[in-house]
């Protein structure tokens, strides 16, 4: 039976809630080392789990030997002590047991066996390469280690525990749902499901996994609008003789060649730039420029993707087909223009969550 919720992600800006700088900079430092942490182990599993898939061919030379991947006392030539789940987490535990919380090592390593485990046959196709992890990747928990969830004292912002540690939101102007989810979490409406920590240039955010129910549309199964992503037009989307344009090339990529050229020419100038406190100050206004590019291409994106599935839920649309869409991805990578320039896999994105929520199917030609 088909699932009647989504998971959607929030992400929301925290605060170490502590007036004691001293307190808050160890707590810091402490987050940065779980995230080297988390950095070294999320690499040692996928490389022990794609060793383990491999280890037949390591005896190729020999003969009559019978070697199997499995638990040896469920499988009668199993080699493993353990079943798989187990192996790297054990590993995981031998390296980094009392530096780090096991809740994090346990939601770390089974997300990464499922992620292996659904990218094992592109690995052995030679389509995908193995994943290679950075070191700013999110810090994966439950969400029975976040407790004392509440309202901060002036109300307009929410304050909690998280191993232990105090934080507090900052929703700031908040234009966006953030605040009324946490209070529905909060009062048990909605749930809160397995999140991420995520640092960023010194910054700390929840990145919220909540269940919410789909939303309920009347959709015609036999109704399939046909979309096609270009750069002439971001979308245009058909359905029987009824046809929509979404976005042009001078509103979308016009627009952004011209933050682009900004950002040149205020890169040329850096050096220019009066000092005071060294290379931040000097290249602020050009992360400026480029936090305004990124702002704009990820508020467009989301714009014409939700024209597109307000046009296929008018029309009732049970299906969203993206026509040649792979070719024109693959053609993508091939021109450094459209790479730099066209955000194919981002709208895509969008589009395929929009559609998920709204109970309609996409698929990619």
């Amino acid at each position: 039976m088909e699932s009647q919720t989504v998971i959607v992600t929030r992400k929301i800006q925290l605060l170490i809630d502590s007036e004691d700088k001293a307190f808050v900079k160890a707590t810091k430092d402490k987050l940065y080392h779980w995230q080297r942490i988390c950095f070294r182990a999320a690499n040692m599993i996928m490389s022990h789990h794609f060793i383990q898939q491999q280890v037949r061919d390591f005896f190729y030379f020999t003969e009559n030997v019978k070697l199997k991947i499995a638990d040896h006392k469920k499988e009668e030539n199993g080699m493993l002590q353990s079943s798989r789940q187990n192996t790297t987490y054990r590993l995981l535990s031998n390296h980094f047991k009392g530096q780090i919380p096991t809740n994090i090592l346990n939601y770390l390593n089974n997300n990464l066996l499922a992620t292996f485990n659904k990218e094992k046959e592109d690995y052995w196709n030679g389509v995908k390469s193995l994943r290679n992890y950075k070191q700013n990747i999110p810090m994966p928990f439950g969400a029975e280690v976040l407790f004392s969830l509440g309202h901060t004292p002036d109300g307009r912002n929410f304050s909690f525990k998280l191993f232990q540690i105090p934080f507090r939101t900052y929703l700031g102007k908040d234009k966006s749902d953030k605040k009324n989810i946490l209070e529905r979490i909060r009062n048990g409406s909605l749930k809160l499901r397995a999140s991420q920590l995520q640092l960023e240039n010194g910054k700390v955010f929840l990145l919220a996994a909540i269940a919410i129910d789909k939303e309920e549309h009347v959709l015609e199964p036999a109704v399939i609008a046909e979309a096609s992503l270009s750069i002439e037009h971001p979308v245009v989307v058909k359905i029987g003789n009824q046809e929509c344009v979404i976005g042009t090339k001078e509103e979308f990529l016009h627009r952004r060649l011209a933050i682009k050229s900004a950002i040149h020419r205020v890169k040329q100038s850096v050096d220019f730039n009066s000092g005071g406190h060294g290379k931040k100050k000097k290249q602020k206004s050009m992360e400026d420029y480029q936090l305004m590019e990124k702002r704009y291409v990820d508020y467009k994106l989301h714009v014409y993707s939700r024209m597109l599935i307000n046009f296929c839920i008018k029309h009732q649309a049970a299906t969203l087909l993206l026509v040649n869409q792979q070719e024109k991805e693959e053609i993508a990578k091939a021109d450094p223009f459209l790479l730099q320039n066209w955000s194919y896999y981002n709208l895509k994105e969008k589009i395929s969550y929009k559609a998920i929520k709204a109970g309609i199917q996409v698929i990619v030609e």
